[in-house]
């Protein structure tokens, strides 16, 4: 079994920030990209940021020069540092990491449960 657990969500107005974490954890064997979407209510999930295992990195346009992706290889963990928030901000944030299980001998993408980040103006 492959867990993402993340943390960090939480209520901030307008302005400010948040970090949201998410460690990976189970029958990991290699990790490739990990990344950060989200998904507001009545729209679909979006892609806000990934990164490589070699660090290369990609925004979504609305976010970006606000928010930044980072990740430690040693820990199995991304965190999203997002700042000047904005109430379009607003949605439940999913990390996702695609992993290669040493259960299943294959590369799978893997969902975290989801924390919720309201901004109010």
């Amino acid at each position: 079994q492959v867990q993402l657990v993340e943390s960090g969500g939480g209520l901030v107005q307008a302005g400010g920030s948040l970090r949201l974490s998410c460690a990976a954890s189970g029958s990991i064997l290699s990790i490739n990209r990990m990344g950060w979407y989200r998904q507001a209510p009545g729209k679909q999930r979006e892609l806000v940021a990934i990164i490589t295992n070699g660090g290369s990195t990609n925004y979504a346009d609305p976010v970006k020069g606000r928010f930044t992706i980072s990740r430690d290889n040693a820990k199995n963990m991304v965190s999203l540092q997002m700042n000047s928030l904005k109430p379009e901000d607003t949605a439940v944030y999913y990390c996702n990491a695609n992993i290669l299980s040493w259960r299943t001998s294959r590369w799978s993408d893997y969902w975290g449960q989801g924390t919720q980040v309201t901004v109010s103006s």
